[in-house]
């Protein structure tokens, strides 16, 4: 007598057999493997278990809720960019390019309420800058320091004062066709120098003051003024008696006061790039080619 393969089967126990089959996605479904809910023994109020090959049951995530989907529907495309915990900021072009368009009002309110970078978590107050708006003179330093910081206003420590010396020396005056800013608007911790993306957070800032200011000359006091301006890492002696252009604008580099002030000997040189400052601005305020 022959025995059927299902015969065999059914004597040792392993049927019904059953056979998987792919949907058109590669995944598996209940209809398109021909087991049912009732077939499977699996009852809809069951659906959150599954039976383990040796019967035992596992418990599977429960299926989220409709709230939960439409939360997650929601969260768009693109996030904007996130900083170590910071609050979210745009894209540094977008923002450069809002920047751009404001006027002194809404440029000091932005400058005020700025999170763009973690500077902001350890100031007492934003140093916008100070002076004549549509001043001849723009002088650009480094950032605030702690007198600086409690007060709001560029150069008003030590450094400030000598700052203020030389401008009377060269028969200047701070407000009075001079205008005096940092690279970055809010102190670095310890005086340190401004991380490459600090200063590039409040680069549109100054960019717009400059556009607004349209100062006929720009002094960089120190290297990291320099640097960040004229986008060139250099010494500041290297740098020093030549006329630089910042966007079409003359720019000439001296030291900052705050070296000055740690290195007495380099003031007759501070001096000279002052003197070498005067006779750029006598020509171009003649409509003479600057010195170069």
């Amino acid at each position: 007598m022959s025995v059927s393969r299902d015969d065999i089967l059914k004597e040792l126990g392993l049927t019904p057999v059953w056979r998987m089959r792919t949907g058109v996605a590669g995944g598996v479904s209940a209809s398109a493997s021909g087991i049912s809910p009732s077939a499977s023994g699996i009852s809809p109020s069951a659906s959150n278990a599954s039976t383990s090959a040796d019967g035992v049951k596992a418990s599977l995530p429960p299926e989220p809720t409709r709230a939960q989907v439409n939360e997650i529907n929601a969260v768009p495309a693109r996030e904007p960019i996130t900083v170590r915990g910071l609050p979210k900021i745009r894209p540094l072009d977008a923002r450069a390019t809002q920047i751009a368009t404001l006027e002194w009002p809404q440029l000091k309110e932005s400058v005020a309420g700025c999170v763009a970078c973690p500077l902001h978590r350890g100031r007492t107050k934003t140093v916008f800058g100070v002076g004549d708006e549509a001043a001849d003179w723009l002088f650009v330093g480094e950032g605030p320091g702690a007198e600086e910081d409690a007060k709001g206003e560029p150069f008003v420590g030590q450094a400030g004062k000598l700052l203020d010396n030389m401008l009377i020396a060269i028969k200047l005056q701070r407000g009075r066709n001079v205008y005096i800013a940092n690279i970055v608007k809010c102190r670095p911790p310890e005086n340190r120098i401004p991380e490459t993306g600090e200063a590039g957070q409040c680069e549109p800032y100054l960019h717009r003051q400059i556009a607004l200011i349209k100062p006929k000359l720009i002094v960089a006091l120190g290297k990291v003024a320099a640097v960040n301006l004229l986008k060139r890492d250099a010494a500041v002696a290297s740098m020093r008696g030549k006329v630089h252009q910042y966007q079409g604008i003359p720019l000439i580099v001296t030291y900052h006061p705050a070296y000055l002030l740690r290195s007495l000997p380099e003031k007759a040189k501070a001096w000279v790039d002052l003197c070498f400052a005067v006779e750029t601005m006598r020509g171009l305020q003649s409509d003479q080619p600057a010195p170069t």
